[in-house]
């Protein structure tokens, strides 16, 4: 990709041969990563703030004829639609990334969420337009995926390109943190506006409110993303003319589908430990352990919470021992927990917050996962590589995971134990054959 005889070493890279001289996060650094960390909790506000208010958006922008059924298959294919097109997002996004600049993509992924959330705040409803409703509904949503897809990775490159090479994964964990801060956020505000207004008064105009806010506040992120910089690897390889002389992705999958395989499975992991641990286990703690609502609800917010913290406790970890040793570690614990979770909440039901909020920060091993992948690819494709890998395993994973936990319910009550047991195994392996390249090849 580039002349290694023209390499100039970064400020705090060590130059061949030589040990890497440290340096502290600066002010800048902070800067940036509590900038990026705010924008992605935003961003991800913005993407699941819509799963919250499926019920009344299906009730307003499908014929009131529709059977009730029907309307909220409909409503949920919407928003299915946004991770349908994550991957398509990600790959323009990144695609540009490589080639124009980092900052420039970090930018135009909140802008490309922000505007829809506001515009789905504003939206006439079948009752004022018709078809037209649905319909503007899904290109928005459609908007949103594209932007989340691009956004996720972007940011992971762009604070990992700016702090110091050993800080990488406290960069990583944090970042991590933010979006599930924003998912956390989304539970929050849709908790608050039900209490706050009754059903009525919601689907009239309550439901409305928090689009309207993520939008404000979106574009209150973008402008202050207006005083980040571009990152010093992207500008090193400008200045070598070392970006990648082809189409980036192209290079990724001829030259580097080893990184690509490896950084899917441990991209499976990830969506596993989030997908089953928080955000079907809810569900599964009302219908299949008798826990009522307003149990289950306050121990999956205290889960997410010290998810949150896990994260960087993690990301922390890993740059002291190493993301290989802090992976495999991570899955061996995450599993641990997992099993003693799911066995222990039968015979001992008062123990579900402690046992649950364990849990949640042992799924902090997730926060590792970036710091890794970003590391698997060199410099002029490393958004690309990170973006096609990322997207493109938690869509089809993701998406998977769901049906094939319900389906191994019906002849096994232990089964979300044993999928999220099953895919840490598959990362400790995964993890054994992980490379950490130098950030700035």
């Amino acid at each position: 990709m580039h002349n290694k005889e023209n390499e100039r070493t970064l400020p705090g890279k060590a130059a061949p041969g030589q040990s890497a001289p440290e340096r502290p996060l600066t002010r800048q650094d902070y800067k940036t990563l509590s900038l990026a960390a705010l924008g992605g909790a935003l961003e991800f506000y913005d993407f699941i703030i819509f799963v919250f208010f499926a019920t009344s958006i299906g009730a307003l922008f499908f014929p009131p004829t529709m059977p009730d059924w029907l309307r909220l298959f409909q409503t949920f294919g919407i928003f299915a639609a946004g991770y349908v097109v994550r991957p398509l997002g990600g790959m323009v996004m990144a695609h540009f990334g490589d080639l124009l600049g980092r900052k420039k993509m970090f930018n135009l992924s909140i802008l490309l969420m922000a505007v829809p959330t506001l515009l789905i705040g504003l939206l006439p409803t079948y009752a004022t337009i018709g078809l037209a409703a649905p319909l503007l509904l899904l290109f928005l949503r459609v908007c949103q995926g594209a932007a989340v897809g691009g956004e996720v990775p972007g940011a992971w490159v762009f604070v990992s390109e700016h702090v110091p090479a050993r800080r990488i994964g406290y960069a990583c964990g944090t970042l991590t943190a933010g979006l599930t801060f924003g998912i956390l956020l989304g539970s929050l505000v849709a908790t608050g506006i039900n209490s706050a207004f009754t059903p009525a008064e919601v689907l009239d105009y309550g439901w409305r409110l928090p689009f309207v806010l993520g939008g404000v506040f979106g574009l209150g992120a973008m402008y202050l993303r207006r005083w980040l910089h571009e990152t010093p690897v992207f500008l090193e390889l400008q200045q070598r003319k070392a970006l990648a002389a082809e189409m980036p992705l192209k290079a990724v999958l001829r030259e580097h589908r080893r990184a690509v395989a490896l950084s899917m499975l441990l991209t499976w992991m990830l969506s596993a430990a989030i997908v089953v641990v928080i955000l079907m286990t809810p569900a599964l703690l009302q219908k299949v352990y008798g826990f009522d609502a307003r149990t289950a609800l306050p121990a999956n917010t205290a889960a997410t919470l010290c998810l949150a913290f896990g994260c960087i406790i993690y990301g922390v970890l890993a740059d002291r021992f190493g993301a290989r040793r802090m992976l495999i570690g991570g899955a061996v614990l995450l599993a641990v927990c997992t099993w003693l979770f799911y066995t222990t909440l039968k015979a001992r039901p008062d123990l579900l917050l402690p046992l649950y909020a364990l849990l949640g920060l042992s799924v902090g091993v997730v926060g590792v996962v970036p710091s890794a992948m970003v590391r698997a690819f060199p410099a002029p494709v490393r958004f690309s590589g990170l973006s096609f890998s990322y997207n493109v395993a938690y869509a089809i994973f993701g998406g998977l995971t769901p049906i094939m936990v319900t389906l191994m319910l019906k002849t096994q009550p232990l089964a979300p134990a044993y999928y999220v047991i099953a895919l840490c195994g598959i990362g400790a392996v995964t993890a054994l054959f992980i490379r950490e390249r130098p950030l700035n090849t």
